[in-house]
């Protein structure tokens, strides 16, 4: 409640549920939260919103979204929002996923809902690593470092190189923009929150698919304190994974 005589001019989105989360101490999910409910309801897209949860540790987004959501078994966001998005060409459809659900076990129904160019938004939680199961090795996990699934770092020769998955959808002729952005100052926040604007107009437009990527901390897999995860993300994760517009054919003028 504002005191008398004061302007409230900042609080809780509409599109946020007054729910403590289960998110651990640094997560950059909480942050990616905000974005995208703040992005909702300035947009005034959340009474027509459908979101697609994935799982991983944002499958209790559905406590946190004030608006519908459907959960989708582990990879398959994508293909539930294709057929919510056929049934409900009306409606406003997002994926919320991380990097093993999309990169991994849905890497066949990331590429073929983005080469279709569903007009479908989604949001990509990358942070190298698999977070609700217990800091596993993901297709996004940087050479050299270290997961349970690969205890003294990851290898090329053993395990692969990583995969820039934005970069892959980047060159498939459905894909209309695709921005990544990290969550670890303010200034990236807000470039973040305008990338989020603007893939969500891409939607509206019906100008195909879209998609921000998003370096979120781990701080608990990691290691790390929260300090210290936002500054990996600058200095470590962002130099494999470089921020800026991958990939932009909207005709929108900044």
């Amino acid at each position: 409640m504002t005191e008398p005589g004061y302007e409230k001019i900042f609080g809780r989105p509409q599109s946020l549920t007054a729910v403590e989360t289960h998110y651990c101490p640094g997560c950059g999910h909480s942050v990616a939260h905000r974005l995208v409910a703040e992005c909702l309801d300035e947009m005034n897209l959340r009474e027509k919103t459908i979101g697609v949860p994935p799982v991983g540790c944002a499958v209790l987004a559905y406590h946190y979204f004030n608006l519908d959501m459907i959960e989708a078994p582990h990879g398959r966001p994508l293909a539930v929002a294709t057929g919510v998005k056929r049934v409900h060409p009306d409606k406003f459809v997002f994926t919320y996923q991380g990097d093993g659900d999309l990169a991994a076990i849905g890497t066949a129904e990331t590429i073929h809902a983005a080469n279709r160019g569903e007009s479908i938004t989604t949001i990509f939680i990358n942070n190298a690593i698999y977070g609700m199961t217990g800091g596993q090795m993901a297709p996004t996990t940087l050479i050299g470092q270290e997961a349970t699934t690969a205890p003294g770092g990851r290898r090329k020769d053993r395990h692969g190189r990583p995969i820039d998955i934005a970069r892959m959808l980047a060159l498939t002729e459905g894909t209309v923009y695709i921005e990544r952005r990290a969550l670890t100052s303010a200034k990236e926040i807000n470039r973040a929150k305008k990338a989020i604007r603007k893939a969500f107009r891409v939607q509206l437009d019906n100008l195909g698919f879209g998609l921000v990527e998003l370096l979120g901390a781990c701080p608990t897999n990691w290691k790390m304190t929260p300090k210290e995860s936002m500054a990996w993300i600058e200095n470590v994760l962002a130099k494999q994974y470089p921020l800026g517009v991958i990939k932009d054919e909207t005709g929108y003028e900044d």
